[in-house]
């Protein structure tokens, strides 16, 4: 079964990362218009962060591998049709954009269900491992994804490209239907209780929450490092060549770090993943001052290897300490803040820059980036060991079956002595 979602998910990873350059190049094709290009992809964002904290309650009320399937299936629909509007002849930018909203409904969905699915296939020792094999064929289709998309296109035309990428979504799907997994056990309630029973369950965790908070901080700064980095590259280190170099270099750090991550003797997961997003001030730094080329790409290659370990092992943390009847909605969370905070990195990052130049920008971002994630370092649950932290949560997930097998509320003490 590991090998079946393995291959799923990195045929849905590929098909994903050819769609934001597909995009681009329909859009430029029909219009040539940057504002069209930015209303398509506000289509496709805007219902995604709305509908994440849907797709959580979704994923823990339903076998996440049907949720997958359903999501993939609805994306497969949307590039298919995409791709057969372009064919058929110039499409509206509201057909575009009405399309690039259901993919991005399909992706509020399919997110949240994939750590709930990873918990239902590996056994707990096998995780880790299995999270760093999802890592790396993300990282690789990130790699690939962008030339590949421009090749097909070249090759097949846009609308032949959109179709490729609906039937990579229909072979992901494929791929699930072999899966077989438990049905949730969780109790089940009106839709919105457990949609604040999730919230609750966050809370509950002060170790997520301030990680959150760290990792929040890490997205928006890395909007404001993609949108100076390539102008500071172009003005001072060399042009676009450049700014291909440094942004390759971190790709491939990122594979290398995932890849390690399951080989590393790490015994404090949170703790190593958030000084991991802490290195993150080290690019920003270089390109404020700015450093040398070669300075640069490896700065950043630091920083994207601490993003690679980050991935794997905070994936599996959230696994082990997060009960599996609340996973998808929590994790859902996670991804919200994610996906909300990288946008508006990018957002103001130019205004600012235009005001005050790009130095004082990139500097705040780094100071703000590298204090806030040693700051979460500080919290006792966040050093924990892996083997505390495995013995206290079975504890309280003892404590709370106890609790709703007797049919009472938890009282507030025991609440209390669970986290």
């Amino acid at each position: 079964m590991i090998a079946r979602l393995l291959a799923g998910r990195a045929v849905a990873a590929l098909a994903t990362a050819l769609i934001p350059t597909g995009l681009t190049l329909a859009v430029i094709r029909a219009t040539g218009s940057a504002l069209d290009l930015g209303i398509v992809l506000a289509a496709e964002t805007i219902p995604m962060l709305l509908l994440l904290p849907i797709g959580g309650v979704v994923a823990d009320r339903l076998p996440p591998r049907r949720v997958i399937l359903v999501a993939d299936l609805a994306r497969c629909a949307a590039q298919v049709m995409i791709g057969a509007r372009l064919l058929l002849g110039a499409p509206s930018v509201a057909e575009i954009a009405g399309l690039a909203a259901l993919t991005g409904v399909a992706v509020a969905f399919g997110i949240p269900a994939v750590s709930p699915l990873v918990v239902a296939v590996a056994p707990p020792d096998g995780r880790l491992r299995l999270n760093a094999r999802l890592g790396m064929v993300n990282g690789f289709a990130q790699i690939g994804g962008p030339a590949l998309a421009g090749g097909l296109t070249l090759w097949a035309g846009t609308g032949w490209s959109f179709v490729i990428t609906g039937i990579l979504f229909a072979g992901s799907a494929v791929t699930l239907g072999g899966l077989v997994t438990a049905p949730p056990t969780g109790p089940r309630r009106h839709f919105f209780a457990d949609l604040h029973e999730g919230w609750r369950e966050a809370k509950r965790h002060r170790w997520f929450l301030t990680s959150l908070l760290g990792h929040g901080v890490w997205h928006l700064a890395a909007g404001f490092l993609l949108t100076l980095g390539p102008i500071i590259a172009v003005r001072s280190l060399g042009g676009e060549s450049a700014w291909i170099v440094i942004a390759q270099a971190g790709t491939v750090a990122t594979v290398a770090g995932v890849f390690l991550a399951p080989r590393l003797p790490i015994s404090r997961p949170i703790a190593v993943a958030n000084g991991s997003a802490a290195l993150y001030a080290v690019p920003l730094v270089a390109l404020a001052i700015p450093a040398p080329l070669v300075v640069v790409a490896c700065a950043y290659s630091i920083a994207m290897f601490g993003l690679g370990l980050l991935i794997p092992l905070w994936d599996t943390a959230m696994q082990r300490r997060i009960p599996q009847e609340a996973l998808g909605r929590v994790g859902s969370f996670d991804a919200l803040i994610s996906f909300a905070a990288r946008p508006l990195g990018l957002a103001v990052a130019a205004p600012l820059a235009a005001w005050a130049g790009t130095a004082i920008p990139l500097t705040a971002a780094a100071v703000l980036v590298a204090s806030v994630n040693l700051a979460v370092i500080a919290l006792p649950e966040v050093r924990e060991r892996t083997d505390q932290a495995r013995e206290r949560t079975d504890q309280a997930r003892e404590r709370t079956d106890h609790v709703r097998e007797a049919g009472t509320p938890m009282a507030a003490p025991e609440r209390r002595t669970a986290r």
